[in-house]
């Protein structure tokens, strides 16, 4: 379990392969100097809900792997959450069972 340590807050848990997608997709959107919101929703094992956060080239970001290996990258879903971001409601994190039908409807 890594985890995605934004600014001041308490660190935001997320399995290191989900989190290993989204480093990637930000890393790509602050080098272009883009600000964006990161959404995802919580599971109700986790109280439920969504989590919407700023993510600006001037806020510190930190992404944190229990894992030292990087694993396997899945082109479709990385797809997927760059298509999310180019929407009005911002970047999403995405199932990566979802990335395909996700890149299909959205491409």
């Amino acid at each position: 379990m890594g985890q995605l340590v934004y600014a001041v807050s308490p660190p935001f848990d997320f399995d290191d392969r989900v989190l290993s997608h989204v480093k990637i997709v930000v890393g790509a959107k602050l080098r272009r100097k883009e600000s964006f919101y990161l959404g995802w929703t919580v599971p109700s094992a986790k109280g439920s809900g969504r989590i919407a956060i700023w993510i600006s080239p001037s806020i510190p970001l930190q992404f944190r792997f229990r894992s030292a290996a990087p694993g396997e990258i899945n082109r479709v879903w990385i797809r997927a959450m760059e298509l999310s971001a180019m929407g009005e409601g911002g970047m999403l994190v995405i199932d990566e069972d979802d990335a395909e039908e996700y890149v299909r409807q959205h491409a």
